[in-house]
């Protein structure tokens, strides 16, 4: 039984060990990804991390949001059906609306499959939402959330900022993907739901699937930090697809290899696929590690995984 299914105290210890163990998976996500990203900014420290954090650095602060030269122009393509959007207030984070991006097929009639997609360290932006439009293009309901309260960094400090507070307080980010979900389940009449994120936004869509470890239909990891506790994986029966990149010197190939051990040992219904020579952020078409062999390579894997596992029979139609 599912978190919503649970009563009594035995619920309420099952949510704290959850909570708690997400705490920790939260800041040894958040806290590697400020320690490269460090690196970059000449702070060596002397460390382990940062003699081989170098270059992921250079990967993640590879440039600001808000990009806006022809690089950018690559986030641009266009939905393969018309779709409608808005600015939609889709829960309430500690006394704070939580706004969104809702997108939505024109032609839709009855409620689709939905996914929630979690931005990367820059946040909401332009990016993130011309990758929703290109989703919900093919068939979903999409709502991106914004896990800043509005806030779109413009430059390395202001990102680092930003998820810095994350790291500090992973709490009301994990009550946002609950409102997430329960908009989209409840108000949206979604019949399944998934979840996609990149760098960040990757390690959240995990959580994701932790925090609703039966009612999640599907988690897509787009280089996002994992983990190989078995504990806190066991209880998860959610279908995940984790796209990595070789040469990503924060998301080791090692850790990916002991992430896909732990999942086999559990038997848990998993794609895992590590691409040679690409980086980290690789998928981000306005960054200067973008790979677009492995980026379109990844999307159709995406597209695939998402029409198994949400769309099902009801496939999108074009």
């Amino acid at each position: 039984m599912g978190l919503a299914g649970q009563s009594g105290p035995n619920r309420d210890t099952f949510m704290f060990k959850r909570s708690d163990s997400i705490h920790g998976l939260v800041a040894g996500t958040l806290s590697m990804l400020l320690l490269i990203a460090a690196c970059d900014s000449g702070d060596s420290g002397g460390s382990a991390v940062s003699s081989t954090g170098q270059q992921a650095a250079a990967d993640n602060a590879s440039r600001p949001a808000g990009d806006t030269t022809d690089a950018s122009k690559r986030a641009q393509i266009a939905p393969r059906r018309a779709v409608d959007s808005e600015r939609l207030p889709y829960g309430e984070v500690d006394d704070e609306l939580a706004n969104g991006y809702f997108v939505f097929p024109v032609d839709m009639i009855e409620p689709l499959p939905a996914v929630i997609v979690i931005h990367e360290w820059w946040g909401l932006n332009d990016n993130v939402r011309a990758m929703a439009d290109r989703l919900a293009g093919e068939g979903y309901i999409v709502l991106a959330i914004d896990l800043y309260g509005g806030e779109v960094a413009d430059s390395v400090n202001a990102a680092r900022r930003l998820m810095r507070e994350v790291v500090e307080d992973p709490d009301p980010a994990a009550e946002n993907i609950r409102q997430a979900y329960k908009f989209l389940e409840s108000i949206a009449g979604a019949p399944r739901i998934g979840s996609l994120g990149w760098d960040l936004g990757g390690g959240w869509s995990l959580n994701a699937a932790l925090l609703f470890p039966d009612e999640l239909d599907a988690a897509v990891i787009y280089y996002g930090q994992i983990t190989d506790d078995e504990e806190l994986l066991q209880p998860m029966n959610v279908p995940i697809l984790g796209l990595f990149g070789a040469a990503d010197r924060g998301i080791s190939v090692a850790s990916i290899q002991v992430f896909e051990a732990a999942l086999e040992r559990l038997r848990k219904n998993y794609e895992i696929h590590i691409y040679p020579d690409a980086r980290h952020a690789f998928a981000d078409t306005t960054g200067n590690t973008y790979n677009a062999e492995a980026a379109e390579d990844a999307w159709e894997k995406t597209l695939d995984f998402f029409s198994r596992n949400l769309a099902g029979s009801a496939a999108t139609d074009n």
